[in-house]
């Protein structure tokens, strides 16, 4: 039964998700925590963890990731296949009809206007990351200096996760 509910909720996750993993995120959290209570909020901020450190893209790791710790290996089968199957369906449609409607100022105005749901849900899921991750003054202070040094130094992100596992495993 989790099974097909966790297929439910991916393909529902999938469908209404636009910008990638990390837009996804707040619904994922949503659906896995609060409605059907399946992990803890400290579960899924450490399944996020082993998630951003495995190559791949976001959405995906995270429903393997969290279907298998839900049901097993037919629940990562199911959430991964139930979050990638709206994008496979709706790419062969944009695909077919795209060519068609290219210059269509319409096609440019829904554009226009999802992107900033995209930034809107990006932004929705950094904050809803850093309550739960954020958990004294030492894992903020850890978190600042390594979003300086990723984002203002132009560090390579496995450095920083290195980094950042050494710092917890000193200061914890």
């Amino acid at each position: 039964m989790n099974t097909l509910k966790l297929f439910l909720s991916f393909l529902k996750i999938g469908a209404f998700s636009f910008g990638g993993g990390y837009a996804m995120l707040p619904l994922i959290r949503k659906e896995i925590i609060e409605v059907h209570g399946w992990l803890t909020v400290r579960e899924f901020i450490d399944i996020l963890a082993v998630v951003e450190m495995t190559p791949g893209p976001v959405a995906i790791n995270s429903a393997t990731f969290l279907g298998y710790k839900v049901a097993g290996v037919w629940g990562s089968i199911a959430a991964t296949v139930g979050v990638i199957l709206p994008s496979i369906v709706i790419i062969l449609i944009i695909a077919h009809f795209l060519s068609k409607f290219r210059e269509s100022p319409y096609v440019d105005y829904a554009f226009r206007g999802i992107r900033p749901v995209v930034l809107g849900l990006v932004a929705s899921a950094a904050l809803t990351v850093a309550k739960d991750a954020i958990i004294d003054i030492k894992s903020l202070i850890i978190g600042i200096v390594l979003f300086y040094l990723v984002s203002f130094k132009d560090m390579h992100p496995i450095p920083v996760i290195i980094l950042a596992g050494i710092a917890g495993a000193i200061i914890y």
